[in-house]
This record gives structure tokens, C-alpha cells and sequence, in this order.
């Protein structure tokens, strides 16, 4: 019997890869690289945002590129016209100084000339307007760059501000320091040590269970699932399992997954029969 629960928890938890392959929402937080990425902390907001920025101002590049090259391609056009006309007077001229036609040859070709330089102008002010258009959204490249500066700019204050709220306390200090904060409900200096201890590599599944605890009474059900993932995949046999599955069950209910919520709680209810989790599990069977 401990076999078959112990094969049942790992195919739905310990192994997300298997469970979680037809719907990786479930616990897909976090990712910058989705469509749709959800479950993101303020400084990736930000840089996702400020990406958002450069492939609209790439985009938009693109477009006056595409412009331009209409615009050159229509000049180029104007002024094979605008010689062409001018073979044609020329030609006449001589021809007709010669054969005794000019009056008529001119007349019939200032008639043909005033309508295309009637068209020319209507396309001059096309091209007129289309020129303001581009000079009214023009991105410099000066500008484009500055906000691939700015994304930089993001990323090396990130680092420079978890660089400097280190301490410098031992790792069984700050883990007790950072429980004093969670039993205050001081979730934010809690998380800011628990993140610490995480990259010290002290108990980083307990932390990452702490994280994803704090996020899920904040109600950032997605930033949670993504902190019990973790979690689960560092240690999946510790004592705070039945209530790790409990609370990310209740998060994927809380995101539309019902369809995982209802397998972890199916999970919760086997694996631990008698525990409080299982009870409350049932109750949402």
C-alpha cells in the first residue's frame, strides 16, 4: 500500500513534467519566455513591459523602412517622367524646326504636359504627406537605443539592490529571523530573507515553500504555484507536504486549472488519509 501511494504522489507531484504536459498553465508562473506569462514579480513587470516597448518600436521601424523605400522607389519614378518630358520637348523642337511642325507638335505637347505635371502634383502631395507622417513617429536609432539602454539599466539595479540588502548574519540567524517576520505577517522582509537564504543554498526547498506560503495568503496564487513547484522538486518528502499540495490545489483552482486541482486533491486524499489537508480535499471532490 505505501508503494502504490508512494508511485501516486511522485506521478502527480514529485514528476510535474508528466502531469502538467497537457497544460502547462498549471505551473507555468513566472515564465517570461510564454505568450501569456502570468505569476511575474515587479522587476520582471517592468522588463517584460519595456521589451513589449522595443518590438513595437522595431515594428514600427520596419514600417518606415518599408516607407522610405516606397517613397525612393516613387521618386526614382517622378524623375524618369520629369526626363522623359524633357527628351520629348527637346526632340520635338528639333523635329519640328526641321519640318516646319514646331507650333503644332509644341501644342499638342504642352497639352499632354500640363496633364501629367497635373498628376505629378497630386502624387507630390502624397508624398508630401506621407514624409510628415513619418517625420511626426520617426524613431531615431539614438532613441531605440535608449530604451535597449533602459532594459540594461533594469537588470543591473535588480542585481545591485539584492547585492546590497545582503547580510551578513549566519544562515541559522537569518532563517530565524526570517521566521519572526512570517509569524508577524511581515511578508515582505520574510520573502527578502528567504530569497537570501535561497541563493546561500540554505534549506532552499523550505524556502521556497515559505515564499510560495506568503504569496498564496497575498493571494498571488500563480506566483505561489511557482514557488511550490520548486519547492517539491528540491525535496518532495518533507513534513509540510500535505500542506504544500493542499494550498497549490486550492491555487490552480484559484487560476481555472480544475482539472490538476482536482488530481492533487484526489492525491492529497490518498497519500494522506487521516490528515486535516485530506478532509478539506474531500471537500472540494
Amino acid at each position: 500500500m505505501k508503494t502504490r501511494s508512494k508511485i501516486l504522489f511522485l506521478s502527480v507531484f514529485a514528476a510535474p513534467a508528466i502531469l502538467l504536459s497537457s497544460e502547462p498553465s498549471a505551473f507555468g508562473a513566472g515564465d517570461l519566455t510564454s505568450p501569456d506569462p502570468y505569476g511575474l514579480t515587479t522587476s520582471e513587470e517592468v522588463i517584460l513591459e519595456t521589451k513589449k516597448k522595443l518590438k513595437k518600436v522595431a515594428q514600427k521601424s520596419t514600417y518606415q523602412e518599408n516607407q522610405l523605400d516606397s517613397l525612393r522607389e516613387r521618386i526614382d519614378g517622378l524623375q524618369s517622367v520629369l526626363e522623359s518630358l524633357s527628351r520629348k520637348v527637346h526632340n520635338n523642337k528639333v523635329q519640328a524646326q526641321s519640318s516646319g511642325e514646331y507650333e503644332q507638335r509644341l501644342a499638342k505637347e504642352i497639352e499632354q504636359s500640363k496633364a501629367q505635371l497635373a498628376n505629378l502634383k497630386v502624387t507630390l502631395q502624397e508624398l508630401v504627406a506621407t514624409v510628415d507622417e513619418i517625420n511626426l513617429h520617426y524613431v531615431t536609432k539614438k532613441e531605440y537605443n535608449a530604451l535597449v539602454d533602459e532594459i540594461n539599466a533594469l537588470k543591473k539595479r535588480s542585481g545591485s539592490k539584492k547585492r546590497s540588502t545582503k547580510s551578513k548574519k549566519s544562515n541559522f540567524a537569518l532563517a530565524k529571523d526570517a521566521k519572526k517576520y512570517y509569524d508577524k505577517r511581515y511578508f515582505t522582509k520574510a520573502i527578502a530573507l528567504y530569497e537570501e537564504l535561497i541563493e546561500r543554498n540554505y534549506k532552499p526547498a523550505y524556502a521556497h515553500y515559505m515564499i510560495g506560503e506568503m504569496n498564496f495568503k497575498r493571494k498571488n496564487y500563480a506566483q505561489a504555484l511557482s514557488y511550490f513547484k520548486k519547492s517539491t522538486m528540491l525535496y518532495d518528502k518533507a513534513s509540510y507536504m500535505p500542506t504544500l499540495m493542499l494550498h497549490s490545489a486550492l491555487s490552480m483552482e484559484k487560476t481555472g486549472d480544475t482539472k490538476h486541482a482536482k488530481a492533487f486533491f484526489k492525491a492529497i486524499v490518498k497519500k494522506y488519509p487521516d490528515s486535516s489537508e485530506a478532509k478539506e480535499a474531500k471537500k472540494h471532490l
